[in-house]
């Protein structure tokens, strides 16, 4: 009885497997090799409906078409024949081997999936030219194309990138395009001229064709690296209006929509090292067309009355790159750190205004200073030479105050010896008979005075010793007090951002100063060799840890990247913290 019982159960395992046998679900692709001009039909097919689809992501793909579902049920010779597909068309996002992944259905409250599937998309390919093909007409168009001002730069000189859309009279686009690659930059200094939806349009000639165009976004760029650098493409979704073959009740010619992915190309520029020939020693890397002054409120004052002193440089170039040269005062004239003000603004043709710092003065004694003639170098790429500009002297005449050591002795030489005045009535207010009253002498010892000196010796070692114990622990403490002076160190240099923590375009740029200042005193580099990978380099060539060097990166693409999108005081607070925590953990690491 028992075998008739495991008869019957074998026999239904068998069915069973055998129906579950019998259901298909799999992944189908239109073709596994394709140009990134082309279009991928990908049809997952099942042998049994089913429910609850789940298609991959199609990652690396667009899908500008589907899902389209074809449902086929037919009987051939009293065989039951079922398919049910899910179609899709995808257009690749870029060049490179993408797998789709695993979709899933539940048939028959089981779970199946696809098997994945690997495409290879290569560059564009050509297409047959047909004039009444829908899509060879977009191409054909409807052009997207960067326009450089300059491809053979200084180092550190501006560039404008202009991306320009034209399209032919013979199609129509709307303003709905969307951007699938923005331009990252690489190795550039950069500032977006955005238009802000409001297009104008144009009428021009490309190709030698007329042409309606748009200016999308205008660019202003400052090389960092010298050599050969890429500037990655533009790359447009665009939907295009094409008339087609089809015509009206009335003979007037249908147009269809076509969406087109539309790129700008790369484009090369090769950047020529600032010459060394003739290169002034104060040279901080400033590239452009400058003038330079060093002026002050008031040249007559009083010892303790503050005066300012103002270093100046305006005109046209790379004015947020380079630094300013430092005063050089007297040590009788008492100096605060300097106030910057900065007016500059990104036109077409680069950066334009001026950068200026405020020192207050305030000197300590009667005197004349002068204030010595201070040097500001840059380079002009117009006339490929170097420039170096001198300030005037300036002579600050302190009228009242206390004469310093030097200077009276100064006067005691220079004066001689003079008569002496007397005058009738000088001994007036001397009284001749005064009220004078015994002085009562109290006796010192035991007294009050007396027991407190005398108890105070007592009182006081043990606090002596308490203290210098603390101080002994404290000088004992080499990892802590190096950890003190990196971190004081790191807000000193930080502190101009942490002024400008309000304003967020205030405070990335005196953030990003910041960093580079740290650099240039830690590092011994210039401005101009600021580049990414070289600081990474030269990081870890001094012992620092790879995820601090990663932490210094980001905080200088955060400085790169808030040019152009928001940030919240949170953000601005957290990448102050971080930067505070990065420079002390940095001058803690270099060996």
């Amino acid at each position: 009885m028992q075998w008739k019982w495991l008869t019957y159960l074998f026999f239904l395992l068998f069915c069973s497997t055998m129906v579950t046998a019998q259901i298909t679900f799999e992944a189908k692709v239109s073709k596994k090799r394709l140009g990134v001009n082309e279009r991928l039909r990908v049809d997952f097919e099942m042998n049994q409906d089913g429910d609850n689809f789940n298609p991959p992501d199609f990652a690396g793909f667009r899908i500008v078409g589907g899902p389209n579902q074809a449902i086929s049920n037919s009987y051939i010779n009293g065989k039951r024949s079922y398919s049910k597909t899910y179609s899709y068309f995808l257009a690749p996002q870029r060049q490179g081997q993408f797998t789709i992944a695993q979709a899933s259905i539940e048939i028959d409250g089981q779970t199946y999936k696809t098997t994945p599937v690997t495409v290879q998309v290569t560059a564009a390919v050509d297409k047959p030219k047909d004039e009444n093909d829908a899509d060879y007409l977009a191409s054909e168009n409807v052009h997207l194309v960067a326009e450089v001002s300059n491809s053979n730069p200084y180092l550190s000189e501006a560039i404008t990138v202009t991306y320009k859309l034209y399209v032919s009279n013979e199609v129509s686009i709307t303003s709905n395009w969307r951007e699938i690659d923005t331009p990252k930059y690489a190795d550039f200094w950069s500032q977006n001229i955005d238009s802000r939806g409001n297009y104008k349009i144009y009428e021009g000639q490309f190709r030698g064709e007329n042409y309606r165009y748009v200016v999308l976004r205008t660019t202003v760029l400052y090389p960092q690296k010298t050599g050969k650098l890429t500037i990655e493409p533009l790359t447009l979704d665009v939907p295009i209006d094409v008339r087609s073959n089809r015509r009206d009740l009335f003979g007037r010619y249908l147009m269809t929509r076509v969406n087109k992915t539309i790129s700008a190309g790369n484009r090369i520029i090769d950047v020529k090292p600032l010459p060394q020939e003739g290169k002034p020693i104060n040279f901080t890397g400033a590239v452009g067309d400058f003038q330079f002054e060093v002026t002050s409120n008031k040249t007559q004052l009083d010892a303790n009355e503050s005066m300012e002193l103002s270093v100046k440089v305006s005109g046209t170039g790379n004015l947020k790159l380079f630094d300013l040269p430092s005063l050089k005062l007297p040590s009788s004239l008492e100096v605060y750190e300097p106030t910057r003000a900065d007016e500059i603004t990104t036109q077409r043709t680069g950066m334009r205004g001026s950068m200026v710092e405020n020192y207050t003065v305030v000197p300590q004694f009667k005197g004349t200073y002068p204030i010595r003639p201070i040097s500001f170098s840059y380079f002009n790429p117009k006339t490929a030479t170097y420039t170096t500009i001198s300030s005037k002297e300036l002579i600050v005449d302190v009228e009242n105050g206390p004469v310093s050591a030097e200077n009276e002795i100064n006067e005691s030489l220079n004066n001689g010896k003079q008569a002496v005045v007397l005058q009738n009535e000088q001994f007036k207010y001397i009284k001749l008979s005064p009220d004078l009253q015994p002085v009562i002498k109290e006796q010192f010892f035991k007294s009050k005075i007396f027991w407190s000196l005398l108890a105070a010796p007592f009182l006081i070692i043990p606090l002596f010793i308490l203290v210098g114990r603390k101080r002994k622990q404290r000088l004992a403490d080499i990892e802590g007090n190096r950890q003190r002076r990196a971190t004081k160190l790191a807000k000193r240099y930080l502190s101009e951002a942490k002024k400008n923590m309000v304003e967020k375009a205030n405070f990335y740029e005196a953030l990003e100063r910041a960093l580079h200042n740290y650099l240039k005193a830690k590092l011994s580099i210039e401005t101009s060799e600021m580049e990414k990978t070289r600081i990474a380099n030269l990081l870890a060539g001094r012992a620092v840890m790879p995820s601090v060097v990663d932490d210094f990166l980001n905080l200088l693409k955060s400085c790169e990247y808030a040019r152009y999108t928001p940030a919240s005081d949170v953000t601005i607070r957290e990448d102050y913290d971080l930067a505070v925590k990065t420079i002390s953990n940095i001058d803690k690491q270099l060996q």
